[in-house]
């Protein structure tokens, strides 16, 4: 399991010398390796310099790498770009391990007038010599090296620089790098990727200090961890700390303008800083973005935007500008930013007896109030016998006198089994039937049938000791539209007819759907019904809510992976509906991976991603007749857990006006799963006294 974990983890390069710490260096360096082996990356130098990188990382892990490499490439392009005129320059790169960033720059054309000098701990740089002295390419890269074994200097070549030193002494390092020919009065760009977290905040803190004082010209670059404290923060914190590799900064500089003070404070006259979700948006261009998405398939949305949420690059610089001010020009409007305000916070509660009950430990899944009191789980991707994988077992939670008890679902004698699909929807029906539409078995294997589900017996004879649930397969509806997951189906009238109204999702070939259709619900037939108004943009993730005959949309994720902040209404008329758009006040901020609800004229949202951090998502509520729109906070504090707030699954109990909280979570990209394992309760009671 720690191997697992290292091969994966985005960490230090080197630093500090803890066998521990360097391990994450190779991981590092095997992760851009099988970022650049997909084609993430141009960057052959890397294959190079790890021949060997291990087995195939996730998708997810390969776009965490790219979007800091294009980070990094970027602020290295404007520091080149602003002192071109300049008749020598010089990077420094702290911690740079087995980093390829001068062989890149060097077979691009991009490293003229360049002195290039690699910083890391002396048996690190030893090998890193090593790799290099026994490839022909990179050597003829080099020009004239040779590995050189005197004093810090581990390898020399005609503008290339490898040294071997603790970065946590100043004077050596400041010695090393005036005999290894570093002029400080020359324009000098310093970057580090992920390795002052890993020093103690004085040490870190002082080489930051050093650097302004002793380049009268030079810029920073820093890339690394930011938000401890939410839930995705804290699993990445207690990744680190199991690694014995804890994240020192993290807590004494854990946000954006903290970060940005830290070098205005210590003798930097200029600082842009912003996460990788604005870096993303910003500065990669569409038709890039476009490219990645088709590189392979992917399904992990929130891990990949929470990722880039907590991850930063800033670009610090003194003494005349050295970076070209088209790039980091536009940063500056990412720093005045509103963000979400919070009316009040909602209580939360674990369901059980004595406070807390076995629940669904599964992400991607559907819950339903099958019956008053009884609460059906349906499919996902969790933990079931201390393994993770696809689940085939159903689940039920069923309201006693005193709390929720639980328990797998028996099937019903010559019934089928569950597919183990995720990311489907479960509509209860008024004849007391459930259908299961869509998902997915991985993003390459969508599911096709159409399922539909009953509890046998009523309340009390689905019993945690013999709960029993018939599940059936339908044949095939002409007309209705599938593969699609991530979808919502929310049922609407039609001329006193009950419809589901099945709207967007994903599909095959990373396709976003943008269309829909109307399933008659008792006889299973798709109807053509007129729909007027512009047609909205195709999104995923978001949700759906039956309302007056009609249904709401809210929020979702669109074509681009940007997150939507619309409310749409599908209004009743005379002829079919009509597409309304519902502006709230203040705006929606945009989301995705949430739930809904609707109740007292009331629309709910609980839960889901959006770009917001260090805040997360909890309950917003908008009053469908004023338009007022309030976010609550939702209070954990009896949770001794992260509670995670996404791929989840809540069920409305409209005689207690609470919700209850099924599944949620999912990968923390390289730093472990996170599953919810017990249901929770929100007390929404507050909000109604106290409502828009």
């Amino acid at each position: 399991m720690r191997r697992r974990r290292r091969r994966q983890g985005e960490g230090p390069t080197s630093f500090p010398p803890s066998p521990r710490v360097r391990g994450t260096g190779d991981s590092s360096a095997a992760s851009k390796r099988s970022a650049a082996a997909l084609g993430y990356t141009s960057d052959r130098f890397v294959l190079r310099l790890l021949p060997q990188g291990g087995p195939r990382r996730a998708p997810a892990i390969h776009r965490g790498y790219y979007v800091r490499a294009r980070a990094v490439e970027s602020c290295v392009r404007a520091f080149l770009l602003g002192t071109q005129d300049h008749p020598r320059r010089q990077v420094v790169s702290l911690g740079a391990g087995l980093d390829s960033l001068y062989f890149c720059l060097k077979g691009a054309g991009l490293s003229a007038d360049l002195d290039f000098f690699e910083v890391d701990l002396p048996e690190v740089a030893s090998r890193k010599a090593a790799v290099i002295g026994g490839s022909a390419e990179l050597s003829a890269l080099v020009g004239s090296g040779v590995p050189a074994a005197f004093g810090s200097i581990m390898f020399s070549g005609e503008d290339y620089k490898l040294l071997g030193v603790d970065l946590r002494e100043l004077l050596l390092l400041e010695g090393a790098l005036r005999g290894a020919g570093l002029n400080p009065a020359t324009p000098t760009l310093i970057i580090a990727e992920v390795v002052l977290p890993y020093m103690e905040v004085e040490r870190s803190d002082a080489l930051i200090q050093w650097a302004a004082g002793h380049f009268p010209r030079a810029g920073f670059i820093l890339y690394e961890q930011i938000h401890p404290s939410d839930p995705f923060g804290c699993i990445m914190q207690n990744h680190f700390s199991r690694l014995q590799s804890p994240l020192h900064s993290l807590t004494s500089y854990p946000d954006c303008k903290a970060q940005q003070m830290r070098f205005l404070q210590r003798g930097w006259t200029e600082c842009r800083i912003m996460d990788m979700n604005e870096f993303y948006g910003c500065f990669v261009p569409g038709e890039e973005q476009k490219r990645i998405q088709a590189l392979e398939p992917f399904d992990e949305f929130e891990e990949w935007h929470l990722k880039c949420s907590h991850y930063f690059i800033l670009a610090a610089s003194k003494g005349e500008a050295l970076f070209a001010t088209p790039v980091f020009s536009r940063m500056e409007a990412f720093l005045t930013r509103c963000a979400p305000c919070f009316a009040g916070t909602v209580a939360a509660c674990l369901c059980g007896t004595g406070g807390a009950t076995a629940g669904p430990k599964r992400y991607g899944h559907r819950s339903v109030l099958l019956a008053p009191g009884v609460i059906l789980t349906t499919g996902g991707f969790g933990d079931h016998g201390g393994r993770h994988g696809r689940l085939t077992e159903l689940h039920i939670l069923i309201k006693h006198e005193d709390g929720w008890k639980s328990d797998e679902v028996r099937l019903a004698e010559l019934g089928m089994a569950w597919d183990g699909r995720l990311f489907h929807t479960v509509t209860l029906l008024r004849s007391g039937w459930a259908i299961a539409l869509g998902g997915r078995k991985s993003p390459v294997n969508p599911a096709l049938e159409i399922l539909r589900l009953r509890g046998l017996g009523d309340a009390d004879s689905l019993s945690p000791s013999n709960p029993v649930i018939e599940l059936a397969q339908l044949p095939p509806v002409k007309g209705l539209s599938l593969p699609r997951w991530r979808h919502t189906a929310a049922e609407v009238t039609h001329e006193g007819q009950a419809y589901l109204f099945i709207y967007g999702g994903c599909s095959s070939g990373q396709s976003v759907q943008a269309d829909w259709c109307f399933l008659h619900v008792e006889e299973l037939y798709c109807q053509q019904i007129p729909v007027e108004g512009p047609i909205p943009a195709g999104r995923h993730s978001h949700s759906a809510c039956s309302w007056a005959g009609g249904v709401l949309i809210a929020g979702g994720l669109e074509a681009s992976e940007k997150p939507l902040g619309s409310i749409l209404f599908l209004k009743p008329t005379m002829r079919g509906f009509q597409w309304h758009s519902v502006e709230t006040c203040p705006p929606l901020t945009p989301r995705y991976s949430h739930t809904a609800h609707v109740h007292c004229g009331k629309l709910l949202l609980v839960g889901g991603v959006w770009f917001s951090a260090p805040s997360v998502p909890g309950v917003a509520v908008i009053d469908l007749e004023t338009r007022v729109l309030m976010e609550y906070h939702i209070d954990t504090a009896f949770l001794e857990w992260p509670l995670m707030l996404h791929n989840h699954s809540s069920v409305f109990m409209p005689d207690r006006e609470e919700v209850i909280l099924t599944g949620g979570g999912g990968s923390c990209f390289s730093f472990g799963t996170h599953l919810n394992w017990s249901p929770v309760c929100l007390d929404l009671s507050s909000i109604w006294r106290a409502g828009p």
